[in-house]
């Protein structure tokens, strides 16, 4: 479990930059909503995550793709809540800079993804 939530973080890593660029794309060049930038980021990593995850984390070839995806999509949304609930308050509350704001973020849904995934998905 060890070696599978490591790889699981560095695939989290990889979802960052994902996550940070479209977020930054959308919230700076855009002029979307912060929330919206936050969620389509979160959302196109949480993509990339499951494929990364699916092959080279767990090794998962289930037939079931769809169903498997739909699960990892699902604890990903309550992962996003979790995210911008603390966003909100980190930065809407005690005025940390949002950035890292979204940085504490994604370090405290990563365990929420993990073991969800874990137990729920793979």
């Amino acid at each position: 479990m060890i070696e599978q939530f490591l790889k699981f973080c560095v695939v989290g890593g990889s979802g960052v930059f994902v996550d940070f660029g479209i977020t930054y794309a959308c919230k700076e060049w855009l002029r979307l909503n912060k929330y919206v930038a936050n969620s389509l980021g979160f959302l196109c990593a949480a993509t990339t995550n499951y494929i990364l995850n699916r092959i080279w984390t767990f090794h998962n070839e289930s037939p079931d793709i769809a169903g498997q995806y739909l699960r990892f999509l699902g604890i990903s949304l309550v992962g996003l809540a979790i995210n911008n609930a603390t966003i909100y308050v980190l930065h809407g509350r005690f005025h940390l800079n949002f950035y890292l704001a979204k940085l504490f973020a994604i370090g405290v849904v990563t365990f929420w993804n993990f073991f969800m995934n874990y137990f729920f998905t793979f």
